[in-house]
């Protein structure tokens, strides 16, 4: 199971919110290049990267800061997500040297578009899923849809995607624990790999994933930020 530490930029700055609530912001961090390369020197082999004013706005407002994270990590592998909703922002990102590019806002309004740029660069195109009561919230969670999140991954199944990133946005930022069980009955209803977000307090989040069917990796942030979970010991005990 792949550990995914986060770097969510607002404003240029490493932040986490509440809920998604971005008026809920708490600052970690002014340099993501250095908190990337912190990251990378604890063993994170991958990293998460969201622009939230981006997610907000429909297009990128934190390049800068999504470079700069790049940068810091070296030769590890970057997913970034956060506003990205045209098929010129994602080729952009990839030929910037991004492994893998989330979409969430796009594969609930342009399910066509996501698809195609999924068959046109196989195992490359994340489709976000992030839910407030079972179903899909967009534009950076501000509005809530009336489509079950199962309902939205089983559209990508065969378009070449290569993973489904499910959010539980009511414990995002919360240290809650992860929603396991919504986790797991995503990942049984679709054959896409899941990877689980929101809400880790802990490492009992990550032992409570680990050997879950379709289950391909974890992310966390504030737990790190706040010292509840050593990324490295993490990392140890997913593999």
């Amino acid at each position: 199971m792949i550990i995914f530490p986060a770097i969510d930029l607002k404003g240029g700055q490493c932040v986490r919110l509440a809920e998604g609530d971005m008026n809920r912001a708490t600052v970690y961090a002014d340099d993501p290049s250095a908190q990337a390369a912190l990251f990378r020197a604890a063993g994170a082999t991958h990293l998460h990267v969201v622009d939230l004013d981006g997610a907000f706005a429909g297009d990128s407002r934190n390049a800068a800061g999504v470079k700069a994270a790049l940068a810091g990590f070296g030769s590890g592998k970057v997913q970034v997500g956060g506003g990205i909703r045209t098929a010129a922002h994602v080729e952009g990102w990839l030929v910037a040297g991004v492994w893998r590019v989330v979409m969430g806002t796009a594969a609930l309004e342009n399910p066509g578009l996501v698809q195609g740029l999924a068959a046109d660069h196989p195992g490359r195109i994340v489709v976000a899923v992030d839910a407030r009561d079972g179903m899909v919230a967009t534009r950076g969670w501000a509005d809530v849809s009336t489509l079950p999140v199962a309902d939205l991954a089983k559209r990508f199944e065969a378009a070449g995607v290569a993973a489904v990133l499910f959010t539980d946005v009511g414990r995002d930022g919360m240290l809650k624990g992860v929603n396991v069980e919504a986790t797991v009955a995503l990942a049984a209803a679709t054959s896409l790999p899941v990877i689980a977000s929101g809400g880790v307090a802990s490492i009992a989040d990550i032992y409570a994933l680990i050997g879950k069917p379709g289950i391909e990796g974890v992310i966390t942030g504030r737990a790190l930020y706040d010292g509840r979970l050593d990324l490295a010991e993490a990392i140890r005990v997913a593999q």
